[in-house]
């Protein structure tokens, strides 16, 4: 196993995750199988009961863990789908080690620091490693940090294990330009590479993000401060988009340097032609698109947080790029919407489409709701994301169905008509506060309408083509067999989190008045509907799963395809 350990200097945020990510492509277009695993340092056992506020979005993986949204980073980039154990907190280490001295699997011994700590996360590490030429390791936080001290000390003692030769270091570090000064300054990263020393580590690789291409004389200035040659200080200045990293750091042979470090060849030429046309595409599209994105966790303070839905940004990005066409995306607060006297026509007015992401709570609800009213009125091209398809099925209920107070039980525990109600399964959950991991989490199979329009979408892509031969594959194992269910005739599959389902006790009536019910997923004789359409619109569907999560610059998602096209037109 050789180890590409990614740890970032200054503060967070820097693009660590995108770099680790992008080291990862280039190996593989190298010829070589790459994995990556990401450490957060937070005691949390996982991140699904944190705010998207708090630490950016919950990316969800096949087997229903609740990750780090860097995790997406990876599998968009190398085109892998990785387990949830590819995460590792401080929180799973030290439940783990206190789990098994519980069990009295130390054979008596005293349990420490040193060894245990470190020893356990050397094993998640190899266990996640196995049976690939690289694992790429990136270090949550930055340099100088208390809590990253266990798997420093984890990361040295891999090279007494593997070899120095088989371990290499890279350091992402930011080089500020203040305006007062207007010269690029090295000093914070000579601090960072400075307290990486007093951990015992040397970096072999110091990746240098800044606004600007870093010179040759801030690149001595490092290599003087870090005692490595000044070819391995890497401009990474900012991009237009995540897309273009791999391609800038090969610029800079950033693949053959690492090789060389290992002391390896290339297996195979890369071949970049797919992946820069796409890059081009995302540049400089033949038109643009302006999307309103209908959320709530898009402010802390005075400051945009963008990363709480930073997957759907990514398949928006996909889907245009596969069009040729740029699609704006415009953050729309759903609480300013529910104030009195706001003209949502004039809110929304001017957008191609609108999407209702996936959220928890009842703060902006109404606001949602008068957004999806407004574009089932005018047929502007809609798309909503599990709570956003809970919330058209709501709007309809009321303003079409004439079920007056319907509502999720979510938002409102007394609502006369509860045309979204938690499952039965997770009332107990509930009711006992067992929040963390006891969702409908991670990869779950739905049988499709023929001809509807989710048929369609999927079946243009391929991707229902290649969704059922791995359908095929799970069904018959023990572990994932509930994750398929009672399926019939063609189906996909999508990841999913979420408590709150379609009531089936409304879906007879619904149906009645329009909606289509496209997509279902069965299992143990209860019908969980996954796709609502509506056939008379342009383009106006909503789906209980997340398919951003599958989403990548070279299989976008079938949905996100369609909804841009319709918004095209």
């Amino acid at each position: 196993m050789r180890i590409i350990v990614v740890l970032g200097g200054i503060f967070s945020g820097i693009g660590k995750g995108i770099v680790a990510a992008s080291i990862g492509r280039i190996l593989k277009e190298y010829g070589y199988s790459v994995t990556a695993v990401k450490i957060d340092p937070y005691i949390n056992f996982d991140a699904g009961t944190m705010r998207p506020t708090e630490h950016g979005e919950v990316w969800v993986t096949d087997d229903g863990g609740e990750i780090d949204q860097d995790l997406g980073n990876y599998e968009r980039f190398l085109g892998i789908s990785l387990p949830k154990g590819n995460n590792i907190t401080t929180g799973q280490v030290y439940w783990h080690v206190i789990r098994n001295e519980r069990k009295g699997r130390y054979l008596g011994k005293t349990v420490q620091f040193i060894p245990h700590i470190p020893n356990e996360i050397k094993r998640r590490i190899a266990e996640a490693g196995a049976g690939y030429d690289f694992v790429i390791v990136e270090i949550g936080g930055v340099v100088g940090d208390y809590e990253n001290l266990p798997f420093l000390f984890a990361m040295r003692s891999f090279e007494v294990e593997l070899g120095r030769n088989n371990v290499v270091y890279v350091l992402v570090s930011y080089m500020p330009v203040p305006e007062h000064l207007g010269e690029m300054k090295t000093k914070p990263t000579q601090q960072a590479i400075r307290m990486l020393n007093e951990s015992g580590i040397f970096p072999d690789f110091v990746i240098a993000r800044a606004s600007m291409p870093i010179d040759s004389v801030r690149k001595q200035k490092i290599e003087t401060y870090a005692n490595i040659g000044s070819e391995n200080v890497i401009s990474a200045p900012d991009v237009d988009t995540v897309y273009e990293v791999p391609l800038q750091l090969e610029n800079e042979r950033m693949g053959e340097k690492i090789l060389h470090r290992f002391g390896l060849q290339q297996i195979k030429k890369p071949d970049w032609t797919e992946w820069n046309q796409m890059v081009a595409r995302i540049k400089s599209p033949s038109r643009k698109l302006r999307i309103a994105m209908i959320g709530k966790y898009i402010t802390s303070g005075d400051f945009e947080l963008t990363d709480s839905y930073i997957s759907i940004n990514q398949a928006l990005e996909h889907a245009a790029a596969t069009l040729d066409i740029g699609a704006e995306i415009t953050w729309v607060d759903s609480t300013r919407l529910e104030k009195i006297g706001t003209d949502i026509a004039k809110e929304l007015s001017g957008f191609h489409g609108v999407i209702v992401p996936g959220g928890f709570g009842s703060s902006g609800i109404e606001g949602k709701i008068a957004a999806i009213k407004y574009c089932r009125d005018n047929d502007i091209p809609y798309l909503g994301l599990c709570l956003g398809l809970q919330l058209a099925v709501v709007e309809y209920a009321r303003n079409v169905c004439g079920l007056m107070g319907a509502n999720s039980t979510e938002i409102d525990p007394q609502t006369p008509h509860p045309v979204i109600d938690v499952q039965k399964s997770q009332v107990a959950l509930i009711k006992k506060s067992k929040y963390g991991a006891s969702m409908r989490l991670g990869a779950y199979a739905a049988s499709l309408m023929k001809n509807s329009l989710v048929w369609h979408s999927y079946k243009k892509t391929g991707r229902m083509e290649r969704d059922m031969r791995l359908i095929e594959k799970l069904k018959n194992d023990p572990g994932n067999a509930f994750r398929i269910g009672d399926i019939s005739g063609d189906c996909i599959i999508e990841r999913h989190r979420h408590r709150y389902e379609v009531n089936p006790k409304y879906t007879e009536a619904l149906s009645k008045e329009g909606i289509v019910f496209s997509g279902w997923h069965v299992r143990n004789g209860e019908k969980l509907m996954e796709f609502i359409e509506l056939p008379k619109l342009r383009f106006f569907a909503g789906t209980q799963a997340h398919p951003e999560f599958k989403s990548s610059l070279t299989d976008p998602a079938p949905l996100f395809v369609e909804f841009l096209r319709a918004a095209g037109e």
